[in-house]
């Protein structure tokens, strides 16, 4: 089953939901940086994350140094953004 990609509408409005997160340059995935107290906290936010994606069957890009998480979401199946994106980025915004 094909996953369907986000309209520039529904993208639109993700955006607008979480200001935190921006189009990336392809317009094909949202990305954020997080910043955290130290590694610990930043780790622990990933490890909250890898439990509720493996559940999700949606993994994020992500790039950690120290207290800092860069996140990209996309959907490789769908090429570009999908509504599992925006639930991803709901749940990391529901942890910051």
């Amino acid at each position: 089953m094909a996953i369907a990609p986000l309209t520039a509408t529904e993208r639109d409005a993700l955006l607008v939901r979480f200001p935190r997160w921006t189009l990336r340059a392809d317009g094909l995935a949202i990305e954020t940086e997080l910043k955290f107290a130290d590694f610990n906290a930043a780790f622990g936010f990933m490890t909250r994350v890898a439990l509720y994606a493996d559940k999700a069957d949606h993994h994020p890009e992500w790039f950690n140094v120290y207290a800092t998480v860069r996140v990209t979401l996309t959907t490789h199946d769908a090429g570009g953004l999908s509504a599992r994106d925006a639930a991803m980025a709901a749940f990391i915004e529901g942890l910051v």
